[in-house]
């Protein structure tokens, strides 16, 4: 079953004849009093309507377990409750702020150390000591979009017994599966792509060990960061568009890139594979588009508050994946945590600005960015 089909028909067979699955809103569930048991008990715990979500998602990743949180960060947070003191995780130098946050600034707390690598093709066996317990890893990078060969990592990690943890918000199971590829979990910021329309925050988790699923259930038990009913129903009617949206998004964006590539306003443009033919090809092995996510500069002689003043139809605003275009400035939104040091590492500059791509109509898109750099040619 192809992907869209799946993201239909996941739920045939639950035990409920509606063409679009009942929400189930109860905190609490009737238990059997002979044997305190029953399907569902506490919604912390389980929930039908949750329930329901992560079996569409598990179907949409090809995993035996998923989980939904209550955000991105949720999730990432829970993907990381596995380590403990005295362990060490290797990130990348230009990690999503929120996730450079957490690491930085909850996991000392536990006893956990976080390592950046400025690309971790770089990596090596030398770069593992006893404490190396995980490697996280974005491919494509936020916002820098380097690829990084997801194979050869995990190859590497799975040899010093490390976890492997893949951040997927930007290409989504549509584009990139990493657990095809042999990494242990995958985490996504369902707030973006899956959800779709910039009015819900959700997370997710993927994996095939049965180990590390029972550590996650632990962590909505215990944690409570869990989806609420509403937003997983609305989250499973989302899903079903999410193959659709993506398709016209990556469109989208393939023209703006190659427009914006020719244009004298502009000073750098960067996608998937863009920094080098050797990513180029790295990402098509393993990654079945490039999504809808670029990043570029302006020339010299523009201003860059008039140009972001002046568009129309791409708002200016943190975030991305939703059928509106959104575009922002990484080194004071998205990665406003970082240090400057930190950003110049990541090759994060403060001219840098991120465009998420929506389904507008094209014309109307490139048309908009003319106008507005037009307008900001300073005079």
């Amino acid at each position: 079953m192809q992907i869209q089909t799946t993201a239909i028909h996941a739920l045939r067979g639950f035990e409920h004849h509606a063409v679009i699955p009942p929400v189930h809103l109860a905190s609490t569930f009737a238990l059997d009093p002979a044997t305190d048991s029953g399907a569902f008990a506490y919604q912390r715990g389980s929930n039908p309507t949750r329930a329901q979500l992560e079996t569409v998602l598990a179907a949409l990743e090809g995993s035996e377990h998923a989980f939904a949180f209550a955000s991105g960060m949720a999730a990432t947070a829970a993907a990381l409750s596995t380590l403990g003191v005295g362990d060490e995780i290797l990130l990348p130098a230009s990690v999503y702020g929120g996730t450079y946050r957490f690491v930085g600034q909850v996991l000392p707390g536990r006893g956990v150390t976080g390592r950046y690598v400025d690309h971790l093709d770089d990596l090596t066996d030398e770069d593992f000591t006893p404490a190396t317990r995980a490697v996280f890893v974005e491919t494509p990078a936020n916002p820098t979009l380097r690829i990084t060969d997801l194979r050869r990592v995990i190859a590497l990690a799975h040899r010093h017994g490390a976890l492997v943890i893949v951040d997927n918000t930007f290409m989504t199971p549509v584009l990139q599966k990493p657990l095809d590829l042999g990494a242990d979990v995958v985490v996504q910021s369902a707030t973006k792509y899956l959800a779709g329309h910039s009015d819900l925050l959700a997370g997710t988790i993927a994996t095939n060990d049965e180990q590390l699923a029972q550590a996650y259930r632990l962590a909505q038990q215990a944690q409570g960061g869990v989806l609420s009913p509403q937003d997983s129903f609305r989250l499973i009617q989302s899903l079903k568009t999410l193959p659709l949206r993506l398709e016209r998004q990556q469109a989208n964006a393939d023209a703006i890139v190659s427009h914006l590539r020719g244009h004298e306003d502009i000073a750098a443009v960067w996608s998937p594979g863009s920094h080098s033919e050797h990513e180029a090809r790295l990402h098509a092995s393993q990654a079945s588009g490039r999504g809808a996510v670029l990043s570029f500069e302006l020339a010299e002689g523009l201003d860059r508050v008039t140009f972001l003043q002046a568009l129309r139809y791409p708002v200016y605003a943190v975030s991305l994946g939703g059928v509106e275009s959104l575009i922002c400035r990484p080194a004071t939104m998205t990665h406003e945590a970082m240090t400057p040091q930190a950003r110049a590492a990541a090759g994060i500059s403060d001219e840098l600005l991120r465009l998420s791509v929506g389904i507008e109509d094209l014309g109307d898109l490139l048309a908009d960015l003319d106008q507005a750099l037009a307008a900001s040619r300073i005079r």
